[in-house]
């Protein structure tokens, strides 16, 4: 049975850098990136983490129903290493054709992509930001992204077999 494996952290604490060194213990990795680039901003992003990886990485651009995407993995790969769950949640909550209730429809996309991983044949690395730290946002849209982030983590946190914290590019495992 596959290991479930959850790093946190929040911007630029080093959580990205860390599964990379972890997946490079794995002989075939799928790196699945969840960013969409809309702005020049985030397409330097996007090339700062693609220098991180080995070149030998398979790499999918997945916005959307991660979850999918495993069934056409079969067999291919050591490791599924998913960077990064709280755009993922950005892709939905932004999402206009999906439904009304989103909280409820994310948790819904998140349990299953959580219950794929532990069915899956390969070991599974999620990166997720921890945002609620910080100060209480000043907009309803930004604390409800907030909330639904704390929550997502929280489920996958109970889910997974181990978790890390990154604070300042050091690993603290949690579970």
């Amino acid at each position: 049975m596959a290991k479930l494996t959850l790093i946190l952290g929040g911007a630029r604490s080093g959580k990205s850098a860390f599964a990379v060194e972890l997946g490079k213990k794995y002989e075939r990795v799928t790196y699945i990136a969840t960013a969409r680039i809309m702005d020049d901003e985030m397409r330097e992003r996007v090339k700062m983490h693609q220098r991180l990886r080995p070149p030998s990485w398979k790499t999918l651009e997945v916005p959307f129903h991660a979850d999918k995407v495993f069934s056409d993995l079969k067999g291919q790969t050591d490791l599924v290493l998913l960077d990064c769950i709280t755009l993922y949640i950005a892709n939905i909550l932004f999402d206009e054709k999906s439904p009304e209730k989103k909280e409820d429809y994310i948790l819904e996309e998140v349990d299953k992509l959580c219950e794929t991983a532990k069915k899956w044949t390969a070991d599974v690395i999620l990166v997720s930001n921890e945002v609620g730290m910080g100060i209480v946002p000043e907009n309803a849209l930004a604390r409800q992204f907030r909330d639904i982030a704390g929550l997502v983590n929280q489920r996958i946190a109970q889910k997974a077999d181990s978790v890390f914290l990154i604070s300042a590019g050091l690993p603290i495992q949690i579970k």
